[in-house]
């Protein structure tokens, strides 16, 4: 493993993946080093001669921003914050993403343009490097005034408040404060809310759940190529001269790697005798690439997040301002969210349509892929499976990012929903993860039918490794067990066919 630093600067996202997922660690680099402490300078020069109250600083909060704070309570307003946005409920986030929030907090900052302190940067860059992750939950964020209560529980521990995970174990925030022998740090005017306005949850659940659905774009076209096989498909569907008249980008790569996939097949030069397949098979260039795009999309509008300063108010030192703003609204992720949700959902849709033709008793196939149907249910129910896990990617996809509640005495009036918009495009991606087990088990299943004649090199390879973790169901099984294997064989690490992320 190569454990180079990596200096907080802007980052391509594809970079930032590798560095995060290597855990190399993070640090604070001397140009960031001097724009943090230039923008606390100045801020501290400003407060001490402006007359006029600065939102966050010395005021209240929300709609208490009108009411003017005393400079001996300022430290007290920060901590007292921080306290009372620690309101999460719901499931703890994945150590994975809690990850993702440490170190993009600490990128946000970083820029100069947030007042904080040096030393509070490097707290959370000493959290993330480390691996002492607070404990942070699902539930509490409007994603527009910045991801409130998952931030503040990401943040009071390092004020020796909260709790975190360390080396496993889940402790008292001052307990692994004092087992690391690090002093809990002590806010100055504005760090408290520099803290918690940012978009950092729902980003680090964006990038976390985006990574995982380019890896699952690439792996269900692989499982569809062996599903369209074991149907005795054609590849007249992905002939280059189709999606060269219709140019969409990931039409044409969809197109392009489902020919590489079945190149080489002996079942491709038998001939067919069906004319044409159904939708499912025939339109994979079409709706797979449409996913493909939207992917894209959503991968431009991280990397411009995680290249942003997302807190407020601003402080613009070089040009003498501090501006109230509205950067902490998490509008462009929520919809970049949902749009993934969306895309994703329709990878398992299709999907489950392929399970379903494969036990359909078509194409020489017997009923349900059963050797003996009617004394055996074969793959009738795993496709009720997948029927019923793809209706609820249908519910979980109806858009977030159109809902809005007024918050804060109205002073908060137009909120993102980003934060749950972000939470269930993992569920999606996760069921999704599913569908696709289902289907590869399905399509293995079917293509043990075919004797004929061999697939692919590629395909022989992915169905062999498939084998060796699940065997050929030739009577009724206890088939959750199978099922869930499947699903892991898909989110896992590995894959035989290679990882490729094109988007």
């Amino acid at each position: 493993m190569n454990h180079h630093a990596i200096t907080l600067n802007s980052m391509g996202l594809q970079a930032f993946l590798e560095a995060v997922e290597s855990k190399q660690p993070f640090l604070l680099g001397n140009d960031a080093q001097a724009a943090v402490e230039a923008c606390r300078k100045f801020l501290d020069e400003n407060l001490n001669t402006r007359e006029a109250p600065v939102y966050g600083i010395n005021t209240g909060f929300g709609s208490l921003c009108n009411t003017t704070i005393e400079d001996h309570q300022l430290e007290a307003l920060q901590v007292n914050l921080m306290r009372s946005h620690a309101c999460g409920m719901g499931s703890e986030v994945p150590a994975e993403v809690v990850r993702l929030m440490l170190v993009l907090k600490a990128k946000g900052l970083a820029y100069g343009h947030s007042g904080v302190q040096v030393a509070t940067v490097q707290r959370l860059l000493d959290f993330y490097n480390h691996d002492c992750l607070p404990v942070v939950y699902t539930q509490g964020s409007l994603g527009a005034s910045g991801d409130l209560a998952p931030l503040a529980h990401l943040c009071l521990p390092l004020l020796g408040e909260g709790e975190v995970v360390l080396a496993g174990k889940r402790m008292a925030a001052n307990q692994a404060l004092a087992q690391m022998g690090w002093s809990p740090i002590r806010l100055q005017s504005k760090e408290g809310l520099a803290l918690l306005n940012g978009t950092q949850f729902m980003l680090a659940y964006g990038i976390y759940t985006w990574r995982k659905a380019s890896r699952l774009l690439h792996r269900s076209l692989d499982v569809a190529a062996l599903s369209l096989e074991a149907f005795d498909g054609r590849t007249d569907p992905f002939h280059p001269s189709l999606h060269r008249i219709r140019p969409h980008k990931g039409q044409q790569v969809t197109a392009h790697h489902m020919l590489q996939r079945l190149g080489g097949s002996q079942m491709q030069m038998q001939p067919k005798k069906a004319v044409q397949d159904p939708y499912s098979f025939r339109c994979l260039p079409q709706v797979h690439g449409a996913s493909y795009d939207a992917l894209g999309y959503v991968a431009s509008v991280l990397e411009t997040e995680l290249n942003s300063v997302t807190d407020n108010p601003t402080v613009f030192p070089h040009e003498g301002n501090i501006l109230s703003g509205g950067n902490f609204h998490g509008q462009p992720l929520a919809l970049a969210l949902d749009f993934l949700a969306i895309a994703t959902a329709e990878l398992g849709s299709i999907s489950e349509r392929r399970t379903y033709l494969l036990i359909s008793g078509q194409r020489g196939l017997p009923p349900f892929l059963a050797p003996n149907a009617g004394l055996h249910s074969g793959f009738m129910i795993p496709q009720y499976t997948a029927a019923s896990i793809v209706s609820q990617n249908k519910q979980l996809a109806t858009p977030a990012s159109v809902d809005s509640i007024v918050s804060s005495n109205g002073q908060e009036d137009h909120v993102s929903m980003g934060a749950n918009a972000a939470t269930k495009a993992l569920t999606v991606v996760e069921n999704t993860e599913r569908i696709l087990g289902i289907e590869l088990m399905t399509a293995s299943q079917a293509l043990d039918f075919r004797k004929e004649a061999a697939t692919s090199n590629d395909l022989q390879r992915l169905h062999a490794w498939f084998r060796t973790h699940i065997p050929f169901v030739s009577e009724d099984v206890l088939m959750a067990p199978h099922l869930q294997q499947a699903a892991r064989l898909v989110s896992g690490d590995y894959w035989p066919l290679g990882e490729v992320l094109w988007v």
